[in-house]
């Protein structure tokens, strides 16, 4: 019983690793630059698109529209694609709910 216990205490604290490995994710950020930078995008840990530059003189006066409709775009699909995700990820692991430890969650 000892081993089970210590296996648990493991189980866990890898849990809370993978959470705050997962939170300090969420903080990074990176820019991409394309055109010689005339295209800039900034994107958070878990791709959330966080700005989008286009250089003017690419669209005349309609530069900020087309920005903020990018980036409309982009989060739309982004949700799209995390709901098709844990929908695959549902049916991958649907066997294995009886079988889990209880309060043991796989990281994602």
């Amino acid at each position: 019983m000892k081993d089970l216990s210590k296996i648990m205490r493991q189980a866990q604290e890898m849990q809370e690793k993978m959470q705050e490995a997962q939170q300090k994710v969420e903080t990074i950020e990176a820019e991409g630059v394309a055109g010689a930078g005339m295209v800039k995008v900034v994107l958070k840990g878990k791709g959330e698109m966080v700005g989008l530059t286009i250089d003017p003189s690419l669209m005349g006066d309609e530069a900020e529209i087309v920005e903020d409709l990018v980036k409309a775009a982009h989060a739309d699909a982004r949700k799209r694609l995390e709901a098709e995700m844990e929908e695959a990820m549902k049916e991958a692991t649907q066997d294995l709910g009886g079988g889990m430890l209880p309060g043991f969650k796989l990281p994602f």
